[in-house]
């Protein structure tokens, strides 16, 4: 039986895919979110968000009605439809930042933008547009914080799901032999710190994490 570690607690769905196919696992979350206070004042027409975690940041506003009826930029499916579910229209959406400040500068370029961000950002996004002068500001409204611990065990397979994630996992633990499942890109560049031995999901998702676990192992 090979055996994983998930770098982040999984939905009870998502630990049976991997359950089901015969594998062992261990799951702990190895970065904490922290809701940060943060005031609005002006909204321009385009907001941006890279993550659920800035959706729920600002779900408890007294202002989310206005910030409904702006025009949505987001990164990834599972933003997207997260923002849907609350009452937001997504306008554009892409699997990555980058691809998302292409479109922008492209498409939207005279447009104001306010990104709803945590504090450990991935730059990629706002340099790009910055750049290319894209009137954008930034709000800060989450931090992630390593929850680290000391694994006294090696894995077949370690799953990240956020450079953040790999960062605390690596600050008490070698990755050794474990081969290292990203969910993206940015995620395997941290990865690629420390290992050699890693695999990036074809489309930045939980499951298709898990759908390269079972295909690798199987």
């Amino acid at each position: 039986m090979k055996h994983l570690l998930s770098t982040k607690k999984l939905e009870p769905h998502q630990k049976e895919l991997l359950l089901n196919a015969g594998f062992g696992v261990v799951e702990k979350d190895f970065i904490s979110i922290i809701p940060l206070d943060f005031q609005l004042n002006t909204v321009p027409e385009n907001l941006i968000f890279t993550s659920k975690n800035a959706v729920k940041a600002i779900l408890k506003q007294p202002g989310l009605k206005e910030l409904q009826e702006k025009k949505v930029f987001a990164v990834g499916d599972k933003t997207s439809d997260f923002l849907e579910q609350n009452g937001f229209t997504v306008s554009e959406t892409t699997n990555y930042g980058n691809d998302l400040a292409h479109k922008i500068v492209a498409e939207h370029k005279k447009e104001k933008f306010l990104f709803f961000c945590g504090k450990k950002r991935n730059p990629d996004l706002p340099e790009k547009l910055k750049k290319n002068n894209v009137s954008m500001e930034e709000i800060e409204v989450y931090d992630t914080v390593f929850s680290s611990t000391k694994i006294d065990r090696i894995f077949d397979g370690v799953l990240f799901f956020s450079p953040s994630g790999v960062k605390s996992y690596c600050s008490q633990n070698e990755l050794s032999n474990s081969i290292a499942f990203c969910i993206g890109n940015t995620t395997a560049s941290e990865a690629k710190k420390r290992t050699k031995n890693i695999i990036v999901a074809a489309k930045p998702s939980i499951e298709n994490v898990i759908v390269q676990v079972v295909k690798h192992f199987k």
